[in-house]
Formats: structure tokens, sequence, C-alpha cells
């Protein structure tokens, strides 16, 4: 697969040769949108089908599904909460200095 990658000019977006730890969190997803998704729903008529259905998987996984493991709370949610903690450590470390 690499290897057409590169006679098409296209590089890999993840990992490295024999990297495990490289692909980890890929790899968790994609075990996450076969089983969620594709395994549960097919078999599929078409390709077209299976990227509609692909298009509304990772909007409902980027934006809808709640992360009960922190509190039930919507991604988006999760992302600002982050953001908001980082920015206000950055501000707590500039009045100390």
């Amino acid at each position: 697969c690499t290897e057409r990658l590169g006679l098409a000019g296209i590089q890999p977006s993840v990992g490295s040769k024999g990297d495990s730890y490289d692909n980890a969190l890929a790899e968790t997803i994609n075990g996450l949108y076969k089983a969620e998704l594709i395994h549960r729903r097919g078999p599929w008529k078409t390709r077209e089908a299976v990227e509609l259905a692909t298009l509304q998987w990772v909007h409902w996984f980027n934006h809808v599904r709640l992360l009960t493991p922190i509190g039930g709370i919507l991604p988006a949610e999760a992302e600002a909460n982050y953001w908001r903690q980082l920015a206000d450590s950055n501000t707590l470390a500039e009045v100390s200095t």
C-alpha cells in the first residue's frame, strides 16, 4: 500500500514502519468504525452508501456522541474545556513570573 502511494506521489498520513505505538490511535478509531458501522449495517449495496454512512458516522463521532468516561459531555464541550484550561494555566504561569 505504501509503495502504491509513493508511485502516485502521495505521502502516507500516519505511521512509520514497524512502530505499533505510532498507529495505535488510528487503529482504535478504525476498529470502532468497522464495529459500529461497517459490520453492523452491512452488507452494503453501493460504495456511495458506505461513503454517506461514513460521513454521518464521523459527524456523530466528532460532534454528537457523549464521552461517558469524563462526565457524559459532547466532544466539542470537551475540546472547549481543554483549551480553556490551557489558557487558564498559561495565564496563571504569566502572572506568577
